[in-house]
């Protein structure tokens, strides 16, 4: 008997996906080529690399500059604008760099607009969905260092950016989280509750190093490892099924079985960046082959069959998901233990030592 096609489409934010896979906000949507490759290859979507507040804050300055020196002299200084010096993308070739990637795949493009606080650079998610986005990820990249800000306050802010986007744009928004809240739960709670489409988890921030040669502190950045998966696995098992918006993995994400785990867990889409970065954009082709194969092996038909099948809510022990499985993970650990779930060696007779 002829085995059915898998199904393999999903629904994210309400855009309907032919796959999963999603390449993340990174340096591969940088170049137009990269991207259309990244299309051949199986991409369902892709998150553009980030507009920053930062970026659009400095062209304001550089404007502000130009246009306020020597007005006192020249009045037709006031309708010079000067080419704005480089800061990566500036703000309008980024929205042109969307606009061209638009006209250039057939695939959704999601704008990534990435800021701290509430102000004027908001005003920007309108523009990208002007030049064609299809849905917008907010990056709120937010390290509180004043030990006068408490945690309410910190909740509040991405609350309260998460709606004044929502209140300039008709498209989908989705929030990329950290897992730094006292209460996760919570705070996606809220951000559901103010409208959020997606959430996606986990942001990883770039943590700085030490160079002890110079003594200065420098940006160090670390590509995701296959075990960092397992933070995002957990929360996303979590939340199905406890929020509207639709859930996106993004962390640690390298192989087929990272995948597959995720969509048990209830992710939607599962997003992928330093896979890709290791091992080409022909990656996509071979996570979308690896999960087809284990599809077919188990007589999955669809995404949706397993979709969230292994969650907190579904699975038959939701303490695995708890403080309930923590001692037993420390009174079973062996360092030739094997990784692979479901085959388990022996464990050492109990009293021996580890």
């Amino acid at each position: 008997m002829q085995q059915p096609d898998i199904d393999l489409s999903t629904t994210y934010m309400g855009i309907e996906l032919k796959n999963p896979i999603v390449p993340s906000s990174g340096p591969m949507s940088r170049e137009i080529g990269v991207v259309r490759e990244l299309e051949d290859h199986g991409a369902s979507a892709i998150v553009l690399h980030s507009l920053f507040e930062e970026q659009i804050n400095h062209e304001a300055r550089e404007l502000a500059h130009f246009l306020e020196h020597g007005t006192e002299s020249y009045a037709e200084a006031l309708s010079y604008f000067p080419e704005p010096e480089i800061f990566c993308l500036g703000p309008e070739e980024y929205l042109e760099h969307l606009r061209r990637i638009k006209e250039a795949v057939g695939m959704p493009v999601i704008g990534s607009l990435n800021g701290v606080t509430s102000g004027g650079w908001t005003d920007y998610a309108r523009k990208m969905e002007q030049a064609g986005a299809d849905a917008l990820e907010l990056n709120i990249y937010h390290i509180p260092t004043d030990p006068d800000i408490d945690s309410r306050s910190v909740e509040s802010l991405y609350v309260e950016i998460l709606k004044e986007v929502k209140s300039k744009v008709k498209i989908p928004v989705a929030v990329k989280l950290s897992p730094f809240f006292s209460s996760l739960a919570s705070m996606a709670k809220q951000l559901d509750d103010a409208g959020a489409n997606a959430l996606v988890l986990f942001n990883r921030f770039y943590q700085p190093d030490i160079d002890l040669e110079t003594l200065e502190v420098f940006p160090n950045l670390v590509l995701s490892s296959h075990h960092e998966a397992r933070l995002p696995l957990r929360w996303i098992a979590i939340l199905y099924n406890k929020i509207n918006a639709s859930l996106a993995a993004t962390t640690g994400i390298d192989s087929a079985p990272d995948v597959i785990k995720m969509l048990l867990a209830g992710a939607d889409v599962t997003m992928v960046c330093s896979t890709i970065i290791r091992h080409g954009p022909r990656r996509i082709k071979e996570l979308l082959q690896g999960t087809r194969q284990w599809m077919e092996e188990r007589e999955y038909e669809s995404i949706e069959q397993l979709k969230g099948s292994m969650s907190h809510s579904h699975c038959s022990d939701p303490s695995a998901f708890e403080r309930a499985n923590y001692m037993r993970a420390l009174n079973t650990y062996r360092k030739d233990a094997d990784p692979i779930p479901g085959k388990p060696k022996p464990l050492r007779p109990p009293g021996r030592a580890l």
